[in-house]
């Protein structure tokens, strides 16, 4: 495991986005990483920033929010690389807490508009992933801001990060949570919820 006093912002933001500075082919190269990865990205994650994520969690790594691309790399170790190397377990959502207020942080102070609109995405993630009603409203407005801003194939990406971004919404509005996340939680599924866990879409995490 590497030593977490070794990584840097700039290593984690070139591991998860590349260095192109075309966005629609940053998400055209970079997708499959991000969302279907399997074991050969865990296990990248894990050999060269296990120990950063570690440090994160522990409470480390706090002067990275200094600054919005520092901000962002720690926002991907505790809401992106905890998913990767806890799969299956609690640990999944370990990051989330620090992940999420990090996340607000940035965007209060304007981080958005210092950042490329792949990185933003990532930056409104952990709204995304918040069982919070008005959050979750939030990040739907911004990814609808984020869409209307690209045209042509960069559009089009982020008309699906907008599409998953109100399937989340819908959910935590409906339900107050993630139904999904119930049996990894140790938490009571409801009648309404098991139900709703039979139908297609219905396991967002």
């Amino acid at each position: 495991m590497t030593d977490p006093a070794s990584v840097t912002p700039a290593a984690v933001l070139t591991f998860w986005f590349g260095e192109s500075t075309d966005e629609a082919a940053c998400i055209d190269a970079h997708r499959g990483r991000w969302f279907g990865g399997g074991d050969a990205v865990n296990d990248a994650i894990r050999a060269r920033f296990a120990g950063a994520v570690q440090a994160a969690l522990d409470g480390g790594l706090i002067a990275w929010r200094d600054t919005p691309e520092g901000n962002l790399a720690y926002v991907l170790l505790l809401d992106q690389f905890t998913r990767n190397l806890h799969g299956g377990s609690p640990a999944y959502f370990a990051g989330d807490d620090k992940a999420l207020a990090a996340a607000l942080a940035g965007l209060d102070r304007g981080d958005a508009a210092q950042l490329d609109r792949p990185r933003v995405a990532f930056l409104l993630m952990p709204l995304m992933h918040a069982e919070d009603r008005g959050l979750q409203t939030r990040c739907v407005v911004a990814f609808e801001a984020l869409a209307a801003s690209a045209e042509g194939p960069l559009k089009a990406h982020l008309d699906n990060f907008t599409q998953y971004a109100r399937g989340h919404r819908d959910i935590v509005k409906r339900f107050g949570r993630f139904p999904h996340r119930n049996a990894l939680l140790g938490r009571e599924t409801t009648p309404e919820e098991a139900e709703f866990l039979t139908q297609p879409g219905s396991s967002y995490f």
